[in-house]
C-alpha cells in the first residue's frame, strides 16, 4: 500500500497515477493535481526522482517492467490514471526504443488499470494518430489508441493535441521558430483549422483533469480545439 509514510496515514479521496510526470505536459499536470482538492494522493511513476516535495506526492521509481511489484491492486482501484509518456525518434535513437516508450509502456498501464479497476484512463497521443498513417510516429500513436480501446476501459479519454507550447528543457532552434510562427498565425486559423492551432501544455493538462472528472463514459477522442474547450469547462 502507498499510504505508508504519508501524513495522516490514510487518504480517502481520489488517487491520481501519473506516468510521464517529468515531461512538458506531465510537469504541468503534476502541479495542477497537487493543487486540486479532488485528489488526495498523486502517485508519480518516474525513472528517477523529481526535485519536488509535497504532502500529497508519492514518487515511485520504475522502469515500467515492475509495476505490479511497486504498486498493488488497491493502489489502482478507482484511481484516475494519466499517461503523458512520449519521446521522439531522435531521443529514442531507434524505432524499437520509441515503440517501447510510446506503445509498450502505455499499454502496460492500460492493462493494469483495467485489471485492478481504475476508474479513468486519460492519455495524450497526437493529432493524426492512426495505425494506417504514412508516418511512423502517428502509426504508433494510433496503435496504442487501438490497444487501449480494445481493453474496454470504462472511461477512456484520448487527447490529440497539435503543436505543444511550453517551456521545454531541451528546446531546439527549429522548435522555437516553429512555435513562434504557429502562435503568430493561430488567430488566422478559423473553422476547421482550429484543430491545428498550437496548444499550451498547461491547457492539455487541464483538459486531462477535466475529462477525468467529467463522468463521460466510454471512449472520447479530443482534438486540440476540443481540449481547449474542455480545459475551460
Amino acid at each position: 500500500m502507498l499510504t505508508e509514510g504519508f501524513q495522516g496515514g490514510i487518504f480517502v479521496g481520489t488517487t491520481a497515477i501519473v506516468a510521464g510526470g517529468t515531461g512538458l505536459v506531465g510537469r504541468e499536470l503534476i502541479q495542477l493535481l497537487l493543487n486540486d482538492h479532488f485528489y488526495d494522493k498523486v502517485v508519480a511513476l518516474v525513472r528517477k526522482r523529481m526535485h519536488l516535495e509535497h504532502d500529497k506526492l508519492y514518487q515511485v521509481v520504475t522502469d515500467y517492467s515492475n509495476l505490479t511489484e511497486v504498486l498493488d491492486g488497491s493502489d489502482w482501484k478507482q484511481a484516475h490514471v494519466f499517461c503523458t509518456l512520449g519521446t521522439t525518434i531522435k531521443k529514442a535513437k531507434t524505432k524499437e526504443q520509441f515503440r517501447r516508450v510510446d506503445f509498450e509502456y502505455p499499454k502496460i498501464l492500460g492493462q493494469l488499470a483495467r485489471k485492478f479497476e481504475a476508474d479513468v484512463f486519460a492519455i495524450v497521443t497526437a493529432m493524426g494518430a492512426s495505425r494506417s498513417s504514412a508516418f511512423f510516429y502517428n502509426q504508433v500513436k494510433g496503435e496504442v489508441e487501438d490497444e487501449l480501446i480494445a481493453l474496454g476501459l470504462p472511461y477512456l479519454f484520448l487527447l490529440r493535441p497539435s503543436l505543444i507550447l511550453g517551456d521545454r528543457e531541451d528546446v531546439r532552434l527549429g522548435e522555437r521558430v516553429g512555435a513562434w510562427v504557429s502562435k503568430a498565425i493561430a488567430p488566422l486559423m478559423l473553422g476547421g483549422m482550429r484543430a491545428y492551432r498550437p496548444i499550451h501544455a498547461k491547457t492539455i493538462a487541464l483538459g486531462l483533469i477535466n475529462s477525468a472528472k467529467s463522468g463521460i463514459a466510454g471512449v472520447e477522442v479530443l482534438s486540440s480545439d476540443e481540449i481547449v474547450k474542455r480545459s475551460n469547462a
